[in-house]
C-alpha cells in the first residue's frame, strides 16, 4: 500500500513514550500516523513512522491547516502532563495544558472538519477506588488535580459528542510499563517518575535517591497496589478504539488493564530476578495523591473492543524495559 492510499491518523503528543509506540501500531494497522507534538517533552527521532508537526495542542489553527494538509480521519490524543505529585503541587499547569490543550485540539478539529477521536485518560479518574477490581461506572472523585485533568477531559468529549457529533472513545488506561520489543523506542523523560524506569536507571547508577513512597498502605506487604499493561498492549487498545470509530461508533469509555495488580516490593523483586540485582532504596512517606490499590476490571474493553492485554506478564514487561534502559541509559561505572 503506497503512503498516499493510507489513511492519515493525527497522534498529538506523538514523540512520547506511549504516543510513539501507538505510531508504530497505526503504521502497523495500515495507517499513516502524523505526529503533532511541541517536544517540549517528546524526542524528534521517536517519530519513526510518518511525518513530523511541530506544534502546540493550544493552536486551534495550526491544528486546523494540519488536519486539512494531511486529510486526517482521526486523532489520538496522547500530549499532557501527567506527574501526579507535580500535579499537586503546581494545579494550574496541569488544568492549562491537559484541559485547556484539550480545548484547543478539538477548536482546531471542529474547524476542520475532524469527528473521531481516541483519548488517552488514566486511571487515576478513580481517586481512592475499591480494593476490588475498578469498573468503568466508579469514576471519581478524584484525589488529584492529574486525575482531575482527565476526568474533566472526559467530561467536555461526552458534551462535545452530544453538541457536535464528534465521536470520542477514552482509554483509561493504569500504569503503561516496558518498551518496543524491537528496541526502538521505550520510555524516556528527562525527569522520570515512574516506578519501573526509575528502578531500572538506579540500577545502572542514574538515579541515586530511589525510594518506595509509602509501606504502611492496607495491602498485604504494605506498599501500593497498581495494575501494570505493556505499551504494546495499549497500543493495541488504541487501534480497537480507532477501528470502533471508524465504524462509525460514537464512542464509550473503556479500562485498559489486566486485572491483576502487583505491589512496588513485588516489581522490585521481579526486577531482582531479571537482572540478577537488588534495587537500592530508601523507605519514605506516602505522597499525596497516591491510594493504595488501583486495579482495572478490563471485561468491558474484552466484550466491547474485542481487546485483551497478551504481553503484559511481569516478566516481558521487565525484560523488555531492562533492554531498553540498557540501550538508552548506558551503565554508569
Amino acid at each position: 500500500m503506497n503512503n498516499s492510499d493510507r489513511k492519515s491518523i493525527l497522534v498529538s503528543g506523538g514523540a512520547g513514550y506511549i504516543g510513539s509506540h501507538c505510531s508504530k501500531a497505526i503504521a502497523q494497522a495500515g495507517y499513516q500516523p502524523v505526529c503533532f507534538d511541541n517536544l517540549s517533552t517528546g524526542h524528534a527521532d521517536f517519530v519513526q513512522w510518518g511525518p513530523l508537526v511541530v506544534g502546540d495542542i493550544h493552536d486551534s489553527e495550526k491544528i486546523a491547516s494540519t488536519i486539512r494538509e494531511y486529510d486526517i480521519q482521526a486523532v489520538m490524543h496522547f500530549a499532557a502532563f501527567s506527574a501526579v505529585g507535580e500535579s499537586v503541587r503546581d494545579p494550574e499547569k496541569y488544568y492549562w495544558n491537559n484541559v485547556g490543550g484539550t480545548l484547543g485540539l478539538l477548536n482546531g478539529m471542529r474547524r476542520a472538519g475532524c469527528n473521531r477521536l481516541v483519548f488517552s485518560s488514566t486511571g487515576a479518574v478513580y481517586g481512592d477506588a475499591s480494593p476490588k477490581p475498578i469498573t468503568e461506572d466508579a469514576a471519581g472523585p478524584t484525589v488529584n488535580p492529574y486525575g482531575r485533568s482527565k476526568f474533566m477531559i472526559e467530561q467536555i468529549l461526552a458534551d462535545y459528542r452530544a453538541a457536535y457529533q464528534i465521536g470520542s472513545v477514552s482509554l483509561r488506561y493504569f500504569n503503561a510499563c516496558g518498551a518496543d520489543a524491537s528496541g526502538s523506542i521505550g520510555e524516556l523523560r528527562d525527569t522520570e517518575t515512574h516506578l519501573i524506569p526509575r528502578a531500572l536507571m538506579a540500577l545502572q547508577g542514574h538515579v541515586s535517591d530511589f525510594a518506595i513512597f509509602g509501606t504502611d498502605y492496607p495491602t498485604p506487604d504494605g506498599t501500593a497496589i497498581r495494575d501494570y499493561i505493556h505499551v504494546e498492549d495499549l497500543a493495541a487498545a488504541h487501534i480497537a478504539a480507532l477501528e470502533l470509530l471508524m465504524a462509525g461508533h460514537q464512542g464509550d469509555v473503556f479500562n485498559v488493564g489486566t486485572g491483576v495488580g502487583y505491589s512496588v516490593r513485588q516489581i522490585l523483586d521481579a526486577i531482582r530476578m531479571e537482572t540478577g540485582e537488588a534495587v537500592p532504596c530508601a523507605l519514605k512517606e506516602r505522597r499525596a495523591g497516591d491510594p493504595p490499590i488501583l486495579v482495572a476490571d478490563p471485561s468491558k474493553a474484552e466484550l466491547k473492543l474485542g481487546f485483551k492485554a497478551t504481553r503484559s506478564d511481569l516478566q516481558n514487561v521487565i525484560r523488555s524495559a531492562w533492554a531498553w534502559h540498557r540501550k538508552a541509559h548506558p551503565r554508569q561505572r
